[in-house]
């Protein structure tokens, strides 16, 4: 007697759980990497706020020869300025240069809402054009 065999097509259990992993591991880098393209996305909300706020401070210094607050130059408080997008509020601090009061400054932007836990933390423009940011991340990655 021949015993006939026949060969049943489809995927054993093992190999739809290989399949199962691989694409889990996948779906995880992905994630991930998407995550850290809306923040640095959202970054470019701060660095416009800061670079608007950097020339304002330049043009009301060429006519007064000293930095002013956010009021001063145009936005509706002297405390704080929201970025367009709101992932940012942006404060200025007057510096002192060689005993003059208000002969520099340090504009800082600090993430809000959902950005907030971005690695860069705040970030920072001062009168000389030096930016940094604040955060656990270098300054190469964040500007």
């Amino acid at each position: 007697m021949l015993a006939i065999q026949r060969r049943r097509g489809g995927f054993t259990l093992l190999e739809l759980m290989v399949v199962l992993v691989v694409m889990a591991i996948l779906a995880a880098i992905a994630m991930t990497s998407y995550s850290r393209y809306g923040f640095r996305a959202r970054r470019s909300d701060g660095q416009k706020l800061l670079m608007a706020i950097a020339n304002a401070e330049e043009r009301y210094f060429a006519l007064h020869n000293v930095y002013a607050d956010l009021a001063t130059i145009g936005y509706s408080t002297t405390t704080t300025a929201t970025s367009e997008n709101s992932y940012y509020t942006a404060s200025v601090t007057p510096t002192t240069v060689n005993t003059l009061a208000a002969q520099g400054f340090t504009a800082t932007a600090t993430p809000i809402n959902s950005q907030a836990r971005d690695t860069c933390g705040p970030l920072t423009v001062t009168d000389t054009g030096l930016k940094g940011p604040s955060g656990t991340t270098a300054n190469g990655v964040c500007w």
